[in-house]
């Protein structure tokens, strides 16, 4: 059983997945949290998407092209998603401390 195959990492939502999970794994990293955080995104969804589309269908100079414009919207996608998380595990605490 594989968790991720080529095709799933190629597809908008196993590169988001994949993103935004490699970018809060690897963000602490020296020299990688020199950089803003959304730029690191950027970069690990391009490389994502470049990787699947080299080990999946196939490389072509169109794809890599549009994998620029594909890599912000699944950085963009990742960094809110992550945003949204931390926003509502805020959103618990202070319910709680509230409550008690």
């Amino acid at each position: 059983m594989d968790l991720f195959d080529w095709s799933l990492l190629g597809s908008y939502a196993g590169s988001v997945f994949a993103v935004g999970v490699l970018t809060q794994i690897t963000k602490g990293i020296p020299g990688v949290s020199k950089l803003p955080t959304q730029l690191w995104s950027y970069l690990l969804a391009l490389l994502t998407l470049v990787v699947a589309m080299a080990f999946g269908p196939g490389f072509t100079p169109q794809g890599a092209a549009l994998a620029l414009f594909n890599a912000a919207l699944v950085s963009l996608s990742a960094n809110g998603g992550y945003a949204a998380v931390t926003r509502l595990k805020d959103g618990l605490k202070e319910s709680s401390a509230e409550e008690a």
